[in-house]
């Protein structure tokens, strides 16, 4: 009986999340497939003609092809920040978990204070323009890694937490310095934990809207996310195309999402578990 009402309550809540997610990814694909009139009645009505092609095209050729110099934008940014944010997290980790202290509690204060505070927009854009990164591809890289980094820098901890100390002592005697015992031995064991944080923090980034909006204006410099403004104006909205930029820019992280979900749910799982 028990079985029968966990697997009732297990159907129950894929159905529900399965209506959740279908439904305006359902309402997002008919709307990008349909033509400009039919698209701005905005419902779920069968589209009367399939521009498919002439819709993909105009969205892709659109301002001089921004949306691939947008792609472009986005590879680089997530790819550095997440390259950056892997590297610093672990090493905070490893020395936040080995080296408890005073110095160690007021980096864990600091350390959470970055999930809790919110960031401040004003200050931040007044910081890149004193050191020459205001509206700049590295500056954006900064400041996705600081956005980032405290949650990536828990989930190493608490995985680190779970390698032996006598690990490290042993790789001491044997002659390893500091770096070395980081890199050659501790860190090739964080590779579930390191999965896990390329991904989300990935997905994370390449969907931000925000902090490229503000750090890093212009056309030039435009993300994928941003161009989601090049459809709309003050007086119209090309709803076919608005929601035809928005299943190109969809479908990278629904992918990864799709083929690396067991990889993420193990690496956070065992994260927590072994924290």
């Amino acid at each position: 009986m028990k079985a029968l009402r966990r697997v009732s309550a297990e159907g129950i809540a894929l159905l529900v999340a399965g209506v959740i997610f279908l439904v305006p990814f359902s309402f997002m694909v008919l709307t990008a497939v349909k033509d400009q009139v039919q698209a701005a009645d905005l419902d779920f009505a069968w589209p009367a003609n399939w521009p498919i092609v002439e819709n993909f095209v105009a969205v892709v050729s659109a301002r001089d092809y921004v949306l691939l110099r947008a792609y472009v934008n986005s590879i680089v940014l997530t790819v550095a920040s997440v390259a950056l944010i892997v590297v610093c997290a672990a090493m905070a980790g490893f020395v936040l978990q080995r080296r408890a202290g005073r110095m160690g509690a007021l980096a864990n204060f600091l350390v959470l204070s970055g999930l809790i505070i919110p960031p401040a927009i004003v200050p931040t854009i007044w910081l890149l323009q004193a050191i020459g990164l205001f509206k700049t591809l590295p500056g954006l890289v900064l400041v996705e890694v600081a956005f980032s980094l405290s949650f990536a820098v828990l989930l190493f901890r608490a995985f680190i937490a779970a390698i032996p100390r006598e690990l490290d002592e042993a790789a001491l005697i044997d002659g390893c310095t500091g770096l070395t015992l980081f890199f050659k031995v501790i860190f090739p064991l964080l590779r579930p934990v390191t999965i896990t944080v390329i991904l989300t923090t990935s997905v994370t980034i390449f969907n931000d809207f925000v902090n490229p909006l503000y750090f890093l204006p212009g056309d030039d410099n435009a993300t994928v996310q941003v161009t989601l403004y090049n459809f709309q104006s003050q007086y119209s909205t090309q709803w076919n195309l608005l929601f035809m930029d928005i299943v190109l820019i969809t479908i990278p992280p629904l992918l990864a999402f799709v083929f690396f979900n067991r990889k993420i749910v193990s690496g956070m799982t065992a994260g927590a578990i072994k924290g």
